[in-house]
């Protein structure tokens, strides 16, 4: 049964003493890692040649924007001024406490500036990124699911999961269908758009990324649970997540529009 199995899994991968190393850490730190493949071999798929030392340095600064977008943005948005009260809570990420929307928005900013310092083209980079992050937001889901948080609504479904911290009631494993929908799924599209002849004109993939995890994002958001400090919004219209998902769709079918037109082609360096 799914729900035996989850009570198996521990948060904690291994500890040694003073270190204790958590699967949602193992989950970046790999998601990142396999992101960079997926960039590299896909480049050399386009006919490109960029360095692995210039990729991992924009990685890198993906990364690091990554973290530091997806915290910030999970205190303003989500942080109801618990973290302005308690600001050492603040570094306190093994605590939980990150946002996709502030991620995406550092990661952005990380990888531009990553690109600047090899003078690599931002887009194509961009669109590089987004053909392999679907990796990484599908090791983040499933690490979710084995720290047992974010879980879904009370359902009856066969498949439903009975969480320790949401009480004694089988619920639905959100973090699961959102690792199926942003992860595998979008994972395999991507693949699918990257091989395709004539190569697809820059910002195609980002718009592409952008609109589908808006979409997805919120149709889950219909059978998770919100973050209990802030519950629903505008009288239980909407969750949090769903209201920062809306102007992604937005722009991911804005960009995609524009990329289409101005089909300006792809290129690995300005």
């Amino acid at each position: 049964m799914l729900n035996e199995l989850y009570h198996s899994l521990n948060p904690i991968a291994f500890s040694a003493g003073p270190i204790t190393i958590y699967w949602y850490g193992l989950a970046y730190v790999f998601g990142a890692i396999l992101t960079g493949v997926v960039m590299y071999r896909t480049q050399k798929r386009w006919g490109f040649d960029i360095s692995v030392d210039d990729l991992m340095t924009v990685v890198i600064g993906v990364v690091f924007g990554l973290l530091i977008g997806a915290r910030l943005f999970y205190i303003v948005f989500y942080g109801e001024g618990y973290y302005f009260e308690h600001p050492l809570e603040i570094l306190a990420t093994n605590h939980g406490g990150m946002s996709f929307h502030g991620g995406l928005v550092g990661g952005i900013i990380g990888g531009i500036i990553g690109c600047r310092l090899c003078k690599l083209s931002a887009w194509t980079i961009a669109d590089l990124a987004v053909i392999g992050a679907p990796i990484a937001l599908c090791l983040g889901r499933c690490a979710n699911f084995v720290n047992g948080e974010l879980w879904g609504k009370p359902t009856d479904l066969p498949w439903g999961v009975v969480f320790e911290s949401g009480g004694d009631v089988a619920r639905h494993p959100s973090q699961l269908y959102e690792a199926m929908l942003e992860g595998v799924l979008l994972f395999i599209f991507m693949q699918i758009l990257s091989r395709k002849k004539p190569l697809l004109p820059q910002g195609t993939f980002m718009g592409v990324f952008i609109t589908w995890y808006g979409v997805a994002r919120i149709l889950v958001e219909f059978v998770r649970v919100p973050d209990a400090q802030l519950g629903y919004l505008f009288g239980g219209v909407i969750t949090m997540g769903q209201l920062l998902s809306l102007p992604l769709v937005v722009a991911g079918v804005v960009l995609l529009v524009y990329a289409l037109r101005a089909k300006r082609p792809q290129r690995s360096y300005v």
